[in-house]
């Protein structure tokens, strides 16, 4: 055989193969990019519902059938695309100081989407490890791929302090019966239970036979049944409303101008102005870092606002605050109660920081300033707290980031009657990152069986029954004040009591009923 020979029967079908392998790698990686990219489409503002199956399945059958490594880099690609378009809002808060941050703004975002996407890379590995040498069927295929997901979302809510952000399930949030199952599972078991229903479209597609008509019926009935108890639980008797009546002030101060000396009193006198509009009240709301100080130092304006308060009200109002210590002066980023007379009541310190934007983790080994302004990096409290206050329903406190943390935002042994989420989403002008946070609270006063009150800077200040349906709003770039009854609270959820151990059961009892009918085949045979 000559050379030209030799080259056409051996070497050159095997050239043309890896092309051919290398195409489609990049097809599937493509795809899983894109896919990755449109599951932004599902979440709030625009929660476009039909997209759930579409996204997921893409990545499903994506998967199938590839090596470790090329698993995780299609799993890798549609992380990227989900965190590269959905969190691409965070370079809005470097521009805040432009010349200062500016720079930095896309290659933040660049990077954090990159390792945030490590997440999804992990499930796709482990999914298609197993689904490849297990030989499964299209259901435990299914079950499989929703596991090894809700897995990786939960390590990403809890690794290097956590980022739960655009969670699967919170493509529900705006279908009220759909987003109740959280009441019993929280909102990782509800991206279990949605990732599950999504992939079984294209599972029966990919069936044939009687089995692609049961897992057809089994998609409907998962449906059918996650909106049978959430319109169930909608139905529910709930406690009777406390009868304290609300008021939230939105000032709509810009970022770029807030902590400037020379705006400081037209700061404090805005929030004065709109908390004296006629209207009757029993509690006050002011956002995070309302006051551009230390208002227990501040005895002046302490004044002013025992003045702005009727007789028996409470101010609840952010605050930053410090605290003299040994190893120097201790800052705290907290929300502060004050009586008619101006005086403190009691306080809460937030627990749960924003890295680079609250504190600089490795502070001595990374030469990185922090975005926000201020004299050092904050220190973070206790943990979840719940406030006692004179002629107020007992209230959880929640400053901004810390209400994206399910079952980290209540006192397991002291539960409230509500929680407060104070909040400033000026840093992320109106991108859908005010809408995504929304998104958060809304699932946490589900999962909680408690209604959240928000009060933002700007946008979006909202109050959120125990359902998590929205009662008011003031959106991103409006001045205001909301006048709203609180809510009711709902007994305690199955989720408030026990908290990921739901989960665990959710996940355990799936796979229990997946394997049924093996165990029986075996027991027979």
């Amino acid at each position: 055989m000559d050379q030209r020979a030799a080259f056409d029967q051996v070497v050159k079908p095997e050239i043309l193969n890896r092309i051919a392998l290398r195409h489609r790698l990049l097809s599937r990686v493509t795809l899983g990019f894109v896919a990755g990219a449109l599951t932004v489409l599902t979440f709030p503002p625009f929660s476009i519902l039909l997209l759930v199956p579409v996204v997921y399945s893409a990545l499903f059958v994506g998967l199938r059938g590839l090596s470790f490594g090329r698993a995780f880099l299609v799993g890798w690609a549609f992380g990227l695309g989900q965190f590269g378009f959905g969190i691409s809002w965070i370079a809005e808060s470097f521009y805040v100081e432009a010349e200062r941050f500016g720079a930095m703004a896309i290659p933040a975002v660049a990077g954090l989407s990159a390792g945030l996407a490590i997440f999804p890379a992990i499930a796709a590995v482990l999914f298609a490890e197993i689904a490849r040498r297990g030989a499964l069927g299209n259901l435990l295929a299914c079950l499989l791929f929703a596991t090894f997901w809700t897995v990786a979302e939960w390590l990403r809510g809890h690794v290097l302090t956590g980022f739960p952000w655009i969670l699967a399930s919170y493509a529900l949030v705006d279908y009220a019966a759909l987003r109740q199952p959280a009441a019993w599972v929280g909102s990782y078991g509800l991206s279990f239970l949605t990732v599950f229903v999504a992939a079984l479209p294209v599972a029966a597609v990919m069936a044939s036979g009687r089995q692609r008509l049961t897992i057809s019926l089994m998609a409907l009935a998962g449906i059918a049944t996650m909106w049978a108890v959430g319109t169930l639980r909608l139905q529910s008797d709930t406690e009777q409303p406390p009868g304290v009546e609300l008021r939230i002030v939105q000032g709509n101060v810009p970022q770029e101008e807030k902590w400037a000396p020379e705006n400081r009193e037209a700061t404090f006198a805005r929030y004065l102005e709109l908390s004296t509009q006629p209207g009757d009240f029993d509690v006050l709301l002011w956002p995070e870092t309302a006051f551009p100080g230390f208002l227990d130092e501040d005895t002046e304006a302490r004044a002013r606002i025992a003045a702005a308060l009727p007789d028996g009200r409470v101010l609840l109002t952010g605050v930053p605050d410090r605290v003299p210590s040994e190893d120097g002066t201790r800052y705290f980023n907290t929300v502060q109660a004050f009586d008619e007379t101006g005086e403190i009541l009691t306080g809460y310190a937030k627990h749960h920081l924003v890295p680079f934007g609250e504190y600089v983790p490795f502070r001595g080994w990374l030469p990185i300033e922090r975005l926000t302004a201020g004299l050092g990096d904050f220190t973070p409290g206790p943990g979840p707290r719940t406030l006692a206050l004179p002629g107020v329903p007992l209230v959880a406190v929640a400053i901004c980031y810390e209400i994206i943390f399910p079952g980290h935002v209540v006192d397991d042994l002291f539960r409230p009657d509500w929680i407060f989420n104070a909040t400033n989403d000026a840093w992320f002008g109106t991108s859908i990152g005010p809408e995504q946070h929304l998104a958060s609270a809304r699932m946490r006063a589900v999962e909680e069986g408690l209604p959240v009150i928000r009060a933002a800077n700007t946008g979006i200040s909202a109050v959120i029954d125990a359902s998590g349906e929205i009662v008011a709003r003031l959106d991103t770039g409006e001045t205001g004040i909301i006048d709203a009854s609180l809510p009711s609270a709902r007994p305690p959820t199955l989720y408030a009591s026990f908290g990921d151990w739901m989960l665990l059961a959710l996940i355990l009892a799936s796979w229990s009923w997946a394997m049924a009918p093996m165990r029986r085949l075996t027991t027979a045979a």
